[in-house]
C-alpha cells in the first residue's frame, strides 16, 4: 500500500483515509495552535517530547513545575492535614475559607470536566471528548450561584488578556455543567502578588453562554485543521520547547534578545493593559 506524509498526517492513499487532525483541545492546546500550528503538531500530533532544559540563572526549578507544585500544595491544603507552604501565605485567609467549604461539601477540587462537540457533558476518558479542562477550586454558593477559582503563579501584568479569555471559557463550562446556575464569578488567585491583586468577574447565565460560538469557532479551526504552517516570530519561539531541535524554523536567538528589549517589553505591557480594560468594558 501506497503512503504519504502531508501537512503532518500519515495517511494511506490506497485507501483515502483521512489525515490526522487534533480531535480534542484545552484552553492551552488552543493557545498553542493559535501560536503557531507547528509546534501543536509536534506536540500533540507527533508527539515529539520536550528536550530536557537547563534552570534559569539563580533558580531551582522551572517555572511550570513551580506552578505546579504550588498548585499540589493548594489542593493538599484545602483538604486539609499539611501546613501551608510560604509561596500560599498571601492568600492564607481566602484559603481558610474555601477549606471550610470543602468540609462542609460546597467545594470541588482538581475537577476533570470534559464536553463532546455539542457541548454535551461526557467523561474525561470518553472518545467523544472533545473539550477538557481542569479546574482548581469550584464552589457551590447556593442552589443558583457558583464560584470558579483558578490559582495562578507569577506575574499578572502581562497576562490579562489570556487570562481573562480562559475565566470565559471556565465560566461557560460551568454553566453548561450545571444548568441551575443563575449567576458566576470567576477569580484569578494571583498567589506571588498582594492579595488585593485577586481578580474576579461575574457573569449572568445570559452573558456568560454568549462565548459559546466565540469558543466553539475557534476550537473547530484547532480541532479540523490538517496543515500546520511554522508561524516563526519572536514572541511565538521565545519559549517554545522546539526551538533549535525539533524546529527547523525558529527564530535566531539575536531576534529573540531584541524582544527582550526593555523599549518592547515596556509596549508589549502597554498593549496587554489596554486590551484588558477593553475585554472588562465588554464584559
Amino acid at each position: 500500500m501506497s503512503s504519504e506524509w502531508y501537512g503532518g498526517a500519515y495517511f494511506l492513499a490506497l485507501f483515502g483515509t483521512p489525515l490526522k487532525t487534533i480531535k480534542s483541545w484545552s484552553f492551552s492546546r488552543l493557545l498553542d495552535f493559535e501560536a503557531c500550528k507547528y509546534r501543536a503538531k509536534l506536540k500533540y500530533l507527533d508527539r515529539v517530547p520536550e528536550p530536557d532544559r537547563p534552570l534559569p540563572p539563580g533558580k531551582t526549578e522551572h517555572a511550570n513545575d513551580r506552578g505546579t507544585r504550588v498548585h499540589t500544595a493548594a489542593e493538599l491544603y484545602v483538604q486539609g492535614g499539611v501546613e501551608l507552604v510560604p509561596e500560599l501565605y498571601n492568600y492564607k485567609v481566602h484559603l481558610d475559607t474555601i477549606r471550610d467549604l470543602y468540609k462542609a461539601g460546597r467545594v470541588s477540587l482538581e475537577g476533570e470536566w470534559a464536553f463532546d462537540a455539542q457541548w454535551n457533558v461526557t467523561a474525561w476518558k470518553s472518545y467523544s471528548a472533545w473539550c477538557r479542562m481542569k479546574l482548581d477550586a469550584f464552589v457551590n454558593v447556593d442552589d443558583v450561584s457558583g464560584r470558579v477559582i483558578d490559582y495562578k503563579t507569577g506575574r499578572k501584568h502581562g497576562n490579562e488578556v489570556k487570562h481573562t479569555e480562559q475565566g470565559q471559557l471556565y465560566q461557560l463550562a460551568a454553566f453548561l455543567k450545571y444548568p441551575q446556575l443563575e449567576s458566576l464569578s470567576v477569580e484569578f488567585w494571583y498567589t506571588d502578588q498582594p492579595v488585593d491583586q485577586l481578580y474576579s468577574v461575574s457573569y449572568t447565565r445570559e452573558q456568560g453562554t454568549r462565548y459559546i460560538d466565540k469558543f466553539t469557532r475557534r476550537a473547530e479551526q484547532l480541532t479540523t485543521a490538517t496543515e500546520f504552517p511554522p508561524n516563526p516570530n519572536a514572541h511565538s519561539c521565545r519559549w517554545c520547547p522546539y526551538l533549535n531541535n525539533a524546529c527547523e524554523f525558529g527564530v535566531s536567538s539575536d531576534i529573540l534578545k531584541a524582544a527582550k528589549s526593555p523599549f518592547i517589553q515596556k509596549t508589549k505591557r502597554k498593549k496587554a493593559t489596554g486590551m484588558a480594560a477593553l475585554f472588562e468594558k465588554r464584559e
